[in-house]
């Protein structure tokens, strides 16, 4: 597994589904062809437990960089996918890779689009949850109105009781879990909730639930998006909390950039 900025990537949008989708129906690529299409590192077996992946975003990845701790939460996951659309920036600056930017949006509307996964959909409010299933199964899938919305408790991470909640999750059976509680505490919920659920891969998304459901927030234009200027967006509509966040992501930049390029360094003597 590529690690760059002390996260584990996976910078192929395709191998990330694959990859995905093996680990919900476990089934080795090499059960299904005998060689994959794509170089990524194959599903390690937890004996029929979940997975989870991150969306590491750049708060994300400042966090990651300053909190040994969280970094051991977020890579112990499957993997991370980038959401960041300054990583593939950075990637091309320093090792001259070309790698898309592979957001929460996308994976969410890809998987969802796909009509072949059973979901759940976990954290934020009933209202938002109710706004969700309503959008999300008239525009894409109808099915989708049956499946679980399940509100959680406004708490703290170590407060939740994770026994409950994954029996309610064991009970729907999902192939995908989508999660909604913000970073760090997503990531951290998906690795206290992974010892107690049977199977299924776990995804934490942020705000998607609201961009998805039509309350509160939406995506930045895209325009903005293809210009990275999407966090300029969110200030605007979020400026106290987003101000704090990227002058944290802004302040710590220097440092990690530094730090990747020594690596980088290393890695070549």
């Amino acid at each position: 597994m590529p690690r760059y900025f002390n996260i584990n990537y996976e910078l192929n949008p395709a191998a990330v589904l694959d990859c995905i989708d093996r680990s919900v129906h476990a089934v080795s690529a090499d059960v299904a062809d005998g060689v994959s299409q794509y170089d990524f590192p194959q599903p390690q077996s937890t004996g029929g437990k979940a997975q989870y992946v991150c969306v590491a975003d750049g708060n994300i990845l400042q966090m990651v960089h300053w909190n040994s701790e969280y970094r051991k939460v977020v890579n112990g996951g499957l993997f991370s996918i980038c959401d960041s659309s300054w990583v593939p920036l950075f990637l091309k600056w320093l090792y001259g890779m070309k790698v898309p930017q592979y957001c929460g949006s996308q994976i969410f509307e890809d998987a969802v689009r796909a009509k072949k996964y059973r979901m759940s959909f976990i954290g934020t409010s009933q209202e938002i949850l109710e706004s969700l299933r309503r959008n999300l199964s008239e525009k894409y899938d109808p099915r989708i109105a049956e499946m679980q919305f399940y509100e959680l408790p406004f708490c703290k991470v170590e407060a939740f009781d994770y026994p409950t909640i994954a029996n309610a999750i064991n009970d729907a059976n999902p192939d995908i879990i989508w999660v909604s509680l913000g970073a760090p505490k997503q990531e951290i919920f998906m690795s206290l909730l992974q010892p107690y659920l049977t199977r299924g891969v776990m995804i934490a998304v942020g705000a998607v639930f609201k961009f998805y459901g039509g309350v509160a927030e939406r995506r930045a234009p895209r325009w903005m998006i293809v210009c990275r200027l999407e966090f300029v967006y969110r200030l605007i509509l979020n400026p106290r909390k987003q101000f704090i966040r990227c002058w944290q992501i802004g302040t710590a930049l220097p440092a990690i950039l530094w730090a990747e390029w020594k690596r980088k360094k290393s890695v070549v003597r």
